[in-house]
């Protein structure tokens, strides 16, 4: 009796282990999507660029698990943005798969944990941050359009469900870790084996070229910087890029393309972009000082600072260059090469592109303190750009030299002794303040600078 009922319950538990095998070890149960999803409503709107790249970025199973958690506020691009708006090459970049974390980091940039619908829309200007944990700039203009970042929106609550809301965008918003990535592995691909050379000298003695001495990799070029400028403006107009021979080992015109493409999507500088483009060949000259070999650091005025320039100061012949010379440190530095320095010496002198003058720095409530008295500057954005090669600090003021200030402020003087109707300039945007005194549209500013940077894609 007893080895007959051993006998059943052997059986009994062979029948009930491939049931009890079904059921999952572990008490964690999977996020269950409804139709009724904000997830499903992104795979099956317009938005069909954006949804391809979900898909490739693998983050379905990441956004369910967001979506289960809390409502979610998806940033959508426009169809157009991404297909032809887009750079191609930038595009290859993100979809290559050593690169997919890079495109995981730009999609999850678009996606807030919480829900903000337009009726909720923050007044004042606030960071949210996302789920790459970058934070979006939510504002509202003046005439009440709101915007994220850089990019308008256009179409807002677009789509809205229960576990969430989508607002169409105009563009793509590109995190600065994500830039750099690309802008990294793009210069690493253009670096040759080839070093920039000086001019051949000559022994006087023996009336024959002398050997040149070995150059060690990654020295500087033999010429100084300031005998590779172009002439001044008063002089001749600087030269247009020749084709990249055997010492042109970096991609120049690229890199400053880069940076000014940087400026833009950082915000905040678009003076500066159109000066270098527009109102000078500094772009141009500054791409070919990088082909041979020389590194920059550019301490760029924001838009604030740049409409406190005024007609005057900007209509003399020459007169943009050479602020924007005096801008130009023909050194790599970044914030934090800089502040050390304050911090250890004290202040410190450093050579710009306009000689003879240099610009001072020194350290100033924690961070860099540029010039002298009035026209000084702090370090306001740091590191906006850098790639080794170009180095973009942004300032929240323009640096004047020391001479042109007291000049400045003598003939101000002078000025208020003889009574005049009109007493001050009213500070106008450069690019309209130029474009009067040519007789040119104001609106040509902008479409110029957006059809030299499409050029880097011709």
């Amino acid at each position: 009796m007893e080895y007959s009922n051993s006998i059943y319950g052997l059986f009994f538990f062979l029948f009930l282990l491939p049931i009890l095998s079904a059921f999952p070890h572990n008490s964690t149960s999977t996020v269950q999507i409804n139709s009724n999803s904000i997830l499903v409503a992104l795979l099956d709107s317009h938005y069909t660029e954006l949804a391809e790249l979900v898909e490739k970025a693998l983050l379905l199973q990441k956004l369910e698990e967001a979506v289960g958690n809390h409502n979610i506020t998806i940033f959508a691009p426009r169809n157009q943005a991404l297909e032809r708006d887009l750079d191609p090459e930038f595009k290859r970049f993100l979809l290559e798969p050593r690169n997919l974390r890079s495109l995981q980091t730009l999609l999850m940039s678009h996606i807030l944990p919480s829900r903000i619908a337009s009726t909720h829309w923050p007044e004042n200007s606030l960071r949210h941050q996302t789920l790459s944990n970058h934070r979006l700039h939510l504002t509202v203009n003046p005439s009440g359009k709101k915007s994220v970042d850089s990019a308008e929106i256009l179409r807002a609550d677009d789509v809205i469900r229960p576990d969430g809301v989508i607002h169409g965008i105009e563009r793509l918003i590109v995190p600065r870790s994500v830039q750099e990535d690309f802008n990294r592995r793009r210069n690493l691909r253009d670096i040759s084996a080839i070093l920039p050379e000086g001019a051949p000298e000559v022994d006087p003695r023996t009336n024959r070229l002398k050997k040149p001495a070995p150059v060690p990799a990654g020295a500087p070029p033999v010429l100084p910087i300031y005998d590779a400028l172009a002439p001044g403006p008063s002089l001749a107009p600087a030269p247009a890029p020749g084709p990249g021979g055997a010492r042109h080992h970096f991609n120049g015109e690229r890199q400053v393309k880069d940076f000014i493409q940087t400026l833009l999507h950082y915000g905040g500088y678009n003076e500066m972009a159109d000066i270098l483009v527009n109102l000078t060949s500094l772009a141009t000259e500054m791409g070919r000082l990088v082909s041979e070999g020389y590194v920059l650091t550019v301490l760029a005025p924001n838009d604030e600072a740049m409409a406190k320039l005024t007609t005057d100061q900007l209509s003399e012949p020459g007169a943009p260059e050479q602020i924007i010379y005096y801008h130009i440190i023909p050194e790599y530095q970044t914030e934090e090469s800089m502040y050390n320095a304050v911090r250890r010496f004290g202040k410190i002198s450093y050579d710009t592109l306009r000689l003879p003058h240099k610009v001072v720095a020194q350290e100033s409530d924690g961070s860099v303190k540029f010039g002298h008295g009035d026209s000084s500057a702090y370090l306001f954005d740091p590191d906006i750009y850098t790639d080794g090669r170009i180095s973009v600090q942004g300032i929240d003021g323009v640096l004047l030299p020391l001479e042109e200030e007291n000049e400045d402020e003598s003939s101000s003087i002078r000025r208020a002794k003889i009574p005049l109707v009109k007493v001050a300039t009213k500070p106008r945007r450069v690019c309209q303040a130029v474009n009067n005194n040519l007789g040119a549209e104001t609106g040509n500013c902008w479409n110029l600078l957006v059809a030299w940077l499409e050029s880097a894609h011709e």
